[in-house]
């Protein structure tokens, strides 16, 4: 479901109803009398979906993770704001950037429209940049040469859907100026080569039972989950292009099995 451009609809039947009544309808009957409720109704809610309109556009957008491919920084259930303003104003349904603010820098967490299917958000950490060379190999990142650092930080279980457990190894990571943990399978190989699929700029990447590595181009960015052994993410499906970015995740507001979490923001 396309909910800003159902907003967009609304707003746009609701104004033009408002309009037609200021201008027109108001002039046709008594000074006290009440306009018919097909034009009452619209005038009252259009200042609401204005208001809710501009909000989820340009201020703040919120989200539900369906999947566990963030855990344990986001957990099945969490409801998030997305900052929809920090990497440029855009658009509201065609997602056309018109002013730059800032770029997004590794380690922050985005959501962006999936690239094979721009009907559906994403939400994946952002781990190179335009002109990064990315490698991950033996579970370690490699950025530009430079390891990155990975501290491990005890073991971590929890339930898939199927009520199967998995047990993980955790790690401390951190790149850029953010610091995160990441879960690991140390049965799991590092890539799953059946997996990967052809995707734009697919020649700037090579891959083996190993590993892979990838050279992000310009207007691209390069993700991957935090539960780095279950993530469908720029490893299988390829690089996030710019005009596909939808804000940058920064708070956990809700979640209905563990209100501690409330709150909490998204390192």
């Amino acid at each position: 479901m396309n909910f800003p451009l159902i907003m967009l609809v609304l707003l746009v039947i609701t104004g033009s109803i408002a309009l037609l009544d200021r201008f027109v309808l108001q002039r046709r009957r008594a000074a006290e009398a009440q306009g018919p409720w097909w034009v009452e109704y619209p005038k009252s809610f259009f200042p609401v979906i204005l208001v809710v309109f501009c909000l989820r556009s340009f201020l703040v957008e919120p989200f539900k993770i369906p999947s566990g491919s963030m855990i344990p920084t986001l957990l099945v259930g969490d409801f998030i704001l997305v900052n929809k303003y920090t990497y440029g104003i855009r658009l509201p349904v065609i997602n056309l950037k018109v002013m730059d603010i800032n770029e997004p820098q590794r380690g922050e967490v985005m959501v962006f429209r999936y690239p094979e299917n721009p009907s559906m958000d994403y939400i994946k950490r952002i781990i190179g940049v335009p002109g990064d060379t990315v490698t991950y190999r033996d579970k370690h990142l490699v950025i530009n040469g430079t390891p990155v650092k990975m501290e491990p930080n005890g073991e971590y279980t929890y339930v898939e859907s199927g009520l199967n457990y998995v047990y993980s190894r955790r790690f401390n990571e951190s790149l850029g100026d953010h610091s995160y943990k990441v879960l690991v399978n140390p049965e799991a190989p590092d890539i799953q080569l059946a997996g990967v699929r052809p995707f734009p700029f697919d020649e700037n990447c090579s891959y083996n039972g190993g590993g892979f590595t990838c050279t992000v181009p310009a207007g691209n960015y390069f993700t991957m989950g935090d539960n780095r052994d279950s993530s469908s993410d720029s490893r299988y499906w390829g690089f996030v292009p710019e005009r596909n970015i939808v804000g940058k995740a920064f708070m956990i507001w809700w979640n209905f099995s563990d209100l501690k979490r409330i709150g909490l923001s998204i390192e």
